[in-house]
């Protein structure tokens, strides 16, 4: 009844639930089975996704700071070679003439075991000396371009 004593039309009624407040069977059941495993396997296939993009940006991330480490190393290796009219022994050499403040970690695999390559190094035109004159990666692993570690 409305407030002038007249019933409300009955469509009303049941568009607003049954009289007396409670709602329909179907939504007091809550979800079915199917839709349950609709909703997770949606949620399982976007967490793989963003599990492989979390992955690779990762490893961009660790080649763009094994590139960066390369390049600091090589520098100290020729400001060394200049500075000192020789080759350093070793990159501990580097270190301790403060060209470096430490040997740094290989970022991909995690170890200081940098593959050093050893030459003869032209200091001017009279003098030659024997030391490191380049360093690479000591990861035998693939990096994301398809070349190994070591090639870098």
């Amino acid at each position: 009844m409305n407030h002038t004593g007249k019933f409300v039309h009955s469509a009303v009624r049941t568009a607003c639930g049954r009289a007396g407040g409670s709602a329909s069977p179907r939504a007091q059941r809550g979800f079915t089975l199917l839709e349950l495993m609709i909703v997770i396997s949606i949620i399982l296939i976007l967490i793989s996704v963003a599990a492989g993009l979390y992955q690779k940006s990762v490893q961009r991330a660790r080649e763009a700071v094994l590139k960066q480490d390369l390049q600091t190393m090589r520098e100290a290796i020729d400001n060394y070679t200049m500075d000192k009219q020789q080759a350093p022994q070793s990159l501990q050499d580097l270190v301790d003439a403060h060209y470096l403040r430490m040997v740094p970690i290989d970022p991909v695999c995690q170890r200081d075991d940098w593959e050093l390559h050893f030459g003869d190094t032209v200091i001017s035109p009279d003098q030659t000396g024997s030391g490191v004159d380049d360093v690479h990666s000591g990861c035998d692993q693939v990096a994301s371009d398809g070349t190994s570690y070591t090639a870098w």
